[in-house]
Formats: structure tokens, C-alpha cells, sequence
């Protein structure tokens, strides 16, 4: 496993924390050389990766990513896709602009550096993988324009499968509650993290590692045949509503 990689060059969009940071040292750990951008230089970097300062959401930067990975390795063997996030907002609140900014990170940035990537993956047999949400497969309220945008993620990624195929491979993560060094802040403490991880089915929350290694799965050459898969890694799901509801309506009577 840690030269399964070994050479290839990844490029991991948002790379530097959070889901991204973790999938950035798996590839590294595996011998890859690893291209992260964001838009504020980290204060460290994981051992093999390179570095550039770049904002996603303008078109221009999707060439200026690839040059940048060219110019470093000479190559690119996998483009992921994984800058993006929302803040919560009502959708009747959530302002013209801020829907823009959520749709072109979480869509159009996506589709622009896909674009950008084609010729150099297309020359390397290689591999895109796209980081979704279980937004994009159910209701997200207060992050309506999120979930519309994942949703559009995941039809992006099984018509490029399909275009694409066979030069390229596509496949995309429907991922769910991952802990990372923000989660704290989002879900209310230490406390508030275990209170919702006894309430999942594995009691736990996902790890970043675990998004690694789905990714590592999907963009591993030896799979060639798996392309315009949507694979969802979310410990089994976030358990229905409306049987907690029925719990306390069994209670009440």
C-alpha cells in the first residue's frame, strides 16, 4: 500500500485541512506526489505535497492549477474535487450572491477544472473523483443551494463517466458526517460531537482517513472498470427522523 502511488501526481483541491488534509497524507503516505491548492497558504504541508495559493472560483485559475502541476511533476494522474462547504442559511434569506459563491465553489469550480484537467488525464488513463455530500441525495434545509449543487455534482460525474469513458474514469463520494478540527465549532463541543456519534449507526463519526481511502479505491489504476460510481461512505447512514418521532409519539401514548 505505500507505493501504490508511488510517481503519480494528485491534485487535491482544498487539500491543506479537514476532509482534504486527510486524503492529501493518504496519497502521500501511498508515494504520490501531491498538488494542494486553497486560498491561504497552510502552516505546514503533509511530506511530498506542493503548494499553490489560488481561488477555485475563478475560472482562470483551473489553468493556472494545471500548468502549476505540470511544472512541478510533468504530469496528472487525478484530479479531486474537493474544495467546497456552505454556510447555513434559510433559503429565503440566502442573498443572490451567496448562492453564486455556494454554486460556483461547489458546482462550477468542479466543472471547470474537470475541463482544465481533460487533456493531461486523457494522456495518463487517469482518474477524477469527486467529493459529494449526502446533501445532494436528500433534503438539505439551510443549505439548500448546497445540496442542489452536490446533487448536480453527482449527474456531472455519471455523464462525464459516460463521455469521457474509456480514456478517463469519473466517480464521486457521497459522503457523510466527517469529524475534522472544525467540528467542535459546528456541533457543539466534545460533548455535542459524542451525543450525535451514539446517534449513528457505526457510533462514530467519519474520519477524513476514511474518505482517504475511498478516494485511493476509486482513482487506483488496477480498477479500471469501476467508472460513474457514486459511492456513498457514511457508516450506514443518518438514521430517519420519523422513527425517533414514532419513539416519542409511543411515549406520549
Amino acid at each position: 500500500m505505500t507505493a501504490l502511488f508511488k510517481d503519480q501526481t494528485i491534485i487535491v483541491t482544498g487539500g491543506s485541512r479537514g476532509i482534504g488534509r486527510g486524503i492529501s497524507e493518504g496519497y502521500t503516505r501511498a508515494g504520490a506526489n501531491v498538488i494542494i491548492c486553497g486560498r491561504r497558504e497552510p502552516d505546514d504541508l503533509p511530506k511530498g505535497a506542493h503548494f499553490i495559493s489560488l481561488d477555485i472560483r475563478k475560472p482562470e485559475s483551473a489553468e493556472t492549477l494545471m500548468e502549476f502541476a505540470i511544472g512541478k511533476t510533468g504530469q496528472i494522474d487525478c484530479l479531486i474535487n474537493n474544495a467546497g462547504g456552505t454556510p447555513m442559511e434559510d433559503a429565503d434569506q440566502a442573498s443572490a450572491e451567496l448562492v453564486d459563491k455556494i454554486m460556483n465553489l461547489n458546482l462550477i469550480a468542479p466543472i471547470n477544472l474537470s475541463r482544465a484537467a481533460y487533456p493531461h488525464l486523457k494522456h495518463r488513463k487517469g482518474s477524477i473523483v469527486n467529493i459529494a455530500s449526502v446533501s445532494g441525495v436528500r433534503p438539505s434545509p439551510k443549505t439548500a443551494a448546497y445540496g442542489a449543487a452536490k446533487a448536480g455534482l453527482l449527474n456531472y460525474t455519471t455523464s462525464l463517466a459516460m463521455e469521457w469513458a474509456p480514456h478517463i474514469r469519473v466517480n464521486a463520494i457521497i459522503v457523510g458526517l466527517v469529524q475534522t478540527e472544525a467540528s467542535e465549532m459546528h456541533y457543539g463541543g466534545k460533548a455535542g460531537i459524542a451525543h450525535l456519534s451514539s446517534e449513528l449507526p457505526m457510533g462514530r463519526m467519519g474520519m477524513p482517513s476514511d474518505i482517504a481511502k475511498a478516494c485511493m479505491f476509486l482513482s487506483d489504476q488496477d480498477n479500471q472498470y469501476v467508472s460513474g460510481a457514486c459511492l456513498e461512505v457514511h457508516g450506514g447512514g443518518e438514521p430517519p427522523s420519523f422513527l425517533k418521532i414514532a419513539q416519542e409519539a409511543h411515549k406520549l401514548g
